[in-house]
């Protein structure tokens, strides 16, 4: 039974049940305290607690996971992976045990030829709380189950809480016995090896207080509503049914695992350390496709480098197997697209995307191994030197941060040294990193408060704030909730920084790209608040974020909301400039130019976007007045809530990666422009005047970033414009027109003498050659020469310098260092003999360690290299470190 058809029979089952079936919610987790959707429960958390009122009391998913803890372990183990699936069944304050385990049992059980998984019931075992009397009833007396298959555990095996206050209960698990070819008999309690966990069925029941750990927490009573959360690991269970020993063998990652084996010439099942690189090969290649799906982008902080990391050791493991060819990961996705297609149609739609965003990781980290390898060998050496056998945690982590060098390939090849590694230090400071860029991403959202106190406004709020700012800018409300330095508090006074909620409000919050509004917020009581930034925490939740100006301002007190009209709708013009700027380049350069990113700030904005390269001045210039044209047209701007089948049906844009419920708001510009998007714009095409493309850039891997003006910002730069070259053509002599032959003409002469002087002052350099040779001291039986050259000069002359003195000195030992500063920074060239590379010495070590002494660094062949840094102070310094290295050869 292939993965897709495991999901749809869970899912029929279900719905023929009265559940609702959910689909599955982006990886990106709305939960702020979640990185990424680490559970199937996650999204049917706020039901759980009350926060939402769920679509039904019954509901059904099979939810994308990830979890990256145990990262290290995959491929070590057939059991761990990041990428899973999770199938459940949800009951909010609806049906409970008695219903929730024959439904499981039924399932399992029922023939397949029925819709059932045809589990034979002799083989399934089942486990209860060690006090759940009433599950362990059931299991017996309702569904069947032999007492002596029904196993009763502690709370670290069989009771679930959040691991804070709330909801809590306990469980029951449902095991499969894989036979007595797979361990001892006794049970799940005895062996879980033999005995594998296919179902765990929780019954919320319980709200629990503070305390640590799985045990060590008081039980504070009963749920007014009990609800039921269960979760069936769909790699697990296909592996069951589809008759193989894990998951690495099942259909889906099976496809990827077999293509890299025949990539890199391997057979899985051959060699342990092979099938390890393989099996990471299968699931991060899996991952990554479905996060990129997501929206997701590698980077160095959060999600992003979750990603990143998973990416990167995929690409390192295939290069443990030998293949040295860029490329192989673009083939690879494209069967991980194949496989889950399937189950996730957006994959095939989305492919241009997903392979634009891997192939350019993939060149990013070719790259970076390259250069990474060159620091790493001068690491060794200076490790080596000092007498050490431990390559230092700061060296490792600056190979990782600095240079993108993964710890795990730092391991090996520092082990192929003779080295080991301070993992410990190591960890320690990317520890450090991540708690930072966690805490300010948490920041960002929350403004450092705690969760449980925005779940708490959200409540008062009525689950949540009304966005009545579509149609006014002005608006009459109720101030439910009043936050200083994140504690909910009755009253704050003049000056005081606050958080303020809404019941309803017309302030946008910062969203979609779209930057937050700006304005005032006037209570009836003849107090006001500043409002200077506005963000949504959680879905639903509307936080406006100020200083109270005038009066106290108090809870429950009523409101008049005014939002700072000119901001909002210069706001305005630079998002609906976006739309069009994001329909020229898709009509310019194809489907494969998906939105990555957009910030629309008054007047000004940027789009991010997937491309392979750098876009031409030319389709620059000609989407810029293809989107004028329209403006021209002054096109009508329309937004209308749509279903997303219809949306689609018609053709409007969904962005790459974003997730959408049944209902979606869709904005048109004429029938030049149509995308889903919840944020404001203008009624008319024709209201933007005017947008002027400022250039293009790249931001990372994969993807460029077109910044552009729009309206009277644009006007003011063309005015700027016109004045600067009206003020050339005066100073020049010339026309307007002529003025680009003019000034090509000047920059050329400027060129031919700059070379000139070049050649003058090389020969000059050059004519010291001989008698630097001459005045090489002996340094431990090495001809050594250390030269600071003439501030200025160009490092191409330092290293023609370095390598004519060495000619001079062909037939000894010699070692030549020569330094300078062509532009205030410090380049140093080191050249050896034949005669001091057999003495051991080597250019490039030598130059790291000089390099190092300025600030910097370097590296190149044993014969030369070249290095540079920041302080040019302290050339001296290194001309004497490298002198004291060359006389302890």
């Amino acid at each position: 039974m292939e993965s897709a058809e495991v999901a749809r029979r869970f899912l029929k089952f279900f719905e023929e049940r009265g559940h609702l079936v959910v689909p599955s919610a982006s990886l990106v987790a709305e939960d702020p305290t979640l990185l990424l959707v680490n559970a199937g429960m996650v999204p049917f958390k706020p039901y759980m607690l009350g926060q939402r009122t769920p679509p039904s009391q019954r509901m059904t998913s099979a939810q994308k996971c990830v979890r990256t803890p145990d990262i290290d372990e995959v491929g070590r183990t057939t059991r761990h992976a990041t990428f899973f699936q999770m199938l459940g069944n949800f009951s909010i304050g609806d049906y409970f045990k008695e219903q929730a385990i024959p439904f499981a049992w039924d399932l399992l059980t029922k023939p397949r030829s029925e819709g059932g998984f045809g589990f034979p019931e002799e083989k399934l075992w089942v486990t209860v709380f060690h006090d759940d009397d009433e599950a362990a009833e059931i299991w017996h007396k309702k569904v069947g189950v032999p007492t002596e298959r029904i196993q009763r555990r502690g709370m670290a095996d069989n009771f679930w809480s959040m691991g804070v206050p709330g909801p809590c209960g306990p469980c029951s698990e449902i095991y499969y016995d894989r036979g007595p070819e797979y361990g001892r008999e006794g049970g799940p309690v005895v062996d879980e090896d033999r005995y594998l966990e296919v179902w765990n069925l929780v019954f919320m029941q319980f709200e629990r207080g503070a305390g640590e750990g799985k045990e060590d927490f008081p039980i504070l009573g009963p749920l007014a509503h009990k609800n039921i959360d269960t979760g069936m690991g769909l790699e697990r269970m296909a592996a069951i049914l589809q008759g193989v020993d894990n998951i690495y063998e099942t259909d889906t990652l099976w496809r990827v695992l077999d293509r890299a084996a025949k990539l890199t010439d391997t057979s899985y099942g051959r060699e342990h350390r092979a099938d390890v690189s393989l099996r990471v090969i299968a699931d991060h290649v899996r991952s990554g496709t479905m996060m990129v799906a997501d929206g997701i982008r590698p980077g160095n902080e959060g999600r992003g480098y979750v990603l990143r990391r998973i990416l990167r050791r995929s690409i390192r493991n295939l290069r443990l197997l030998g293949a040295q060819d860029a490329g192989l990961m673009h083939e690879l996705t494209d069967v991980a697209i194949k496989a889950m297609g399937e189950q996730y149609p957006e994959l095939v739609r989305t492919a241009a995307n997903i392979h634009t965003v891997i192939d350019a990781e993939e060149e990013s980290f070719l790259s970076t191994l390259r250069t990474g390898t060159t620091i790493f060998d001068t690491a060794v050496a200076e490790t080596k030197g000092s007498g050490a056998k431990v390559l230092a945690g700061d060296q490792a982590f600056k190979l990782h941060d600095t240079y993108g060098f993964p710890i795990d390939l730092t391991l090996e090849m520092a082990a192929e040294q003779g080295l080991s590694v301070d993992e410990d230090g190591f960890r320690r400071l990317m520890k450090e990193q991540r708690d930072r860029a966690k805490q300010d991403a948490r920041e960002k959202k929350t403004g450092n408060l705690d969760v449980s106190v925005l779940d708490a406004l959200l409540t008062e709020a009525g689950g949540r704030v009304d966005f009545i700012g579509y149609g006014q800018l002005i608006g009459e409300a109720r101030l439910v909730g009043l936050l200083v330095n994140g504690a909910n508090v009755p009253a704050a006074g003049e000056g005081a920084e606050v958080e303020v909620v809404l019941d309803r409000t017309p302030f946008y919050a910062e969203g979609g790209g779209q930057l937050a509004d700006t304005g005032v917020i006037r209570l009836g009581n003849g107090a006001s608040i500043e409002v200077r930034d506005v963000q949504s925490p959680l879905k639903g939740l509307t936080v406006h974020r100020g200083v109270v100006r005038g009066g106290e301002a108090r809870a429950g007190d009523t409101a008049h909301a005014e939002v700072d009209v000119e901001r909002r709708h210069a706001i305005s013009r630079s998002h609906s400039a976006t739309h069009m700027v994001h329909a020229g380049f898709r009509r310019a350069l194809g489907e494969s130019a998906a939105q990555a990113g957009s910030e629309n700030s008054p007047g000004r904005f940027r789009f991010d976007f997937t491309a392979s390269g750098a876009v031409p001045v030319s389709v620059l210039r000609d989407v810029e007045d293809e989107v004028n044209e329209v403006l021209v047209n002054d096109l009508d701007v329309r937004a209308f809530h749509t279903s997303i089948d219809e949306a689609r049906a018609m053709g409007a844009l969904a962005l790459f990666g974003e997730k959408y419920g049944d209902e979606v708001r869709v904005v048109e510009i004429g029938e030049y422009s149509r995308e889903l998007c919840g944020g404001t714009h203008v009624a008319r095409s024709g209201q933007l005047g005017l947008v002027k493309v400022l250039g293009e850039s790249s931001i990372g891997a994969g993807v460029r970033r077109v910044e552009a003006l729009v309206g009277i910002d644009a006007f003011r730069f063309l005015a700027r414009e016109s004045v600067l070259v009206n003020q050339l053509s005066e100073q020049l002599k010339a026309r307007k027109e002529e003025l680009p032959e003019r000034i090509s003409g000047i920059v050329t002469r400027l060129r031919d003498a700059e070379k000139e002087l070049e050649k003058v002052r090389a020969q000059q350099v050059l004519q010291a050659a001989a008698g630097l040779a001459e005045q090489a001291v002996d340094v431990n039986g090495i001809a050594f020469v250390g030269h600071r050259a003439p501030d200025g000069t160009g490092a191409d002359d330092l290293r023609k310098l370095a390598v004519d003195v060495r000619g001079r000195l062909q037939g000894r030992p010699a070692v030549v260092m020569v330094a300078g500063a062509p532009k205030d920074r410090p380049v140093v060239v080191i050249a050896l003999t034949e005669g001091a590379r057999e003495r051991g010495l080597k250019a490039g070590q030598l130059v790291g360690l000089a390099a190092r002494t300025l600030g910097g660094g370097g590296g190149g062949k044993d014969d030369l290299a070249q290095g540079g840094g920041a302080d040019a102070g302290k050339i001296g310094e290194a001309l004497a470190a490298v002198e004291r290295a060359v006389g302890a050869a």
